[in-house]
């Protein structure tokens, strides 16, 4: 039996589809008469679908801003662009966001090491406010310095929120040792090591070099204190303790430090649990808990710890060989959510 529908103006026969970085949207243009129940409730079904899965606002999935490590950039495909990828895989509809840090690949390259890390961390905080798919949040998933990067992103550009923030081999308390080189620069990384052998804490070389910026010379910590043009303040080192750094960090869901326990990168490993060494013991090294860092709460990392926000993870690894299971099991707890 033939039942005639209410006449619904639809098109079933062109469908044009828009492409951006974030959706992909079905535009349904006004014109053929649909005379089928089944055939108006299908249609109606499938546009639903398509412009609730549109809009960035109610994606239901939270996306991730990456950012890569030294010597590395936004879009290497062997490394970031392989993440992404894997990440759109993984989560089937997520919204990606490496963030390249200057106007080409290239530049990115070079401004990870060269240009000023707080200079890094301003452009950083434009291009996420300027995102419209990141307004109502995002993860966030640093590799190596990028780590660090974006912990002081989290402690200095609080909106939009960041919810959950994964450091992957970052450095958190800094290095005290460049040993080894990663990815296709080891020229300009071979400079970088030379000049921070000669003096981290000289003027022009905290300026010029972003690795100096984020030096941490145990035996020289007033040095470090009065020179740092970067880890000291976001440590919030100085007598003087920056209170909205506490309260912005406090604010994340969760903070996953991951640490690689064969590493050769980042000297001292321990750096990537907020590990350092003791004033009174300069060559040995205390965990997080035992730091004054930790136990005056200088950043709010004890409020998050009991609050069971704060997650160790450590990987049978060198630097960032993440396997697979590692990558998956953080995907899974923290980035699909």
């Amino acid at each position: 039996q033939t039942v005639r529908a209410d006449t619904v103006r639809a098109d079933i026969v062109r469908a044009d589809t828009v492409r951006s970085d974030t959706y992909l949207t079905i535009v349904l243009h006004s014109s053929t008469m649909v005379t089928s129940r089944a055939g108006v409730l299908w249609i109606l079904l499938i546009g639903l679908q398509g412009v609730a899965c549109s809009l960035p606002g109610e994606n239901v999935t939270t996306p991730i801003v990456l950012w890569h490590g030294m010597g590395d950039c936004c879009c290497n495909p062997f490394s970031m662009g392989y993440i992404k990828k894997y990440l759109e895989k993984k989560i089937p509809g997520v919204y990606v966001h490496s963030l390249m840090i200057g106007d080409n690949v290239e530049q990115d390259t070079e401004n990870g090491f060269f240009l000023n890390i707080n200079t890094q961390i301003e452009l950083a905080c434009q291009k996420i406010q300027a995102d419209p798919n990141l307004q109502d949040g995002y993860h966030a998933v640093g590799f190596s310095q990028g780590g660090l990067f974006f912990r002081g992103l989290a402690q200095r550009c609080p909106q939009p929120r960041i919810k959950n923030l994964v450091s992957i081999g970052g450095p958190q308390q800094g290095v005290y040792g460049l040993p080894k080189c990663l990815g296709e620069n080891h020229l300009i990384c071979d400079y970088a090591r030379r000049l921070l052998n000669y003096g981290a804490y000289i003027g022009w070389i905290q300026r010029l070099l972003v690795q100096a910026q984020y030096w941490h010379d145990p035996l020289a910590e007033q040095e470090y204190d009065d020179n740092s043009l970067f880890l000291a303040d976001i440590n919030n080192q100085g007598l003087v303790k920056n209170l909205t750094y506490k309260e912005n960090l406090e604010k994340l869901d969760n903070l996953v430090l991951v640490k690689f326990s064969k590493d050769t990168v980042v000297d001292p490993k321990g750096s990537e649990w907020f590990g350092w060494f003791t004033s009174s013991s300069p060559s040995s090294m205390v965990p997080l808990q035992q730091t004054p860092l930790y136990q005056e709460d200088w950043l709010g990392l004890k409020v998050l710890d009991k609050l069971e926000k704060l997650h160790l993870m450590s990987v049978d690894g060198d630097h960032l060989q993440l396997d697979q299971e590692s990558l998956d099991h953080i995907i899974e707890t923290y980035l699909q959510v």
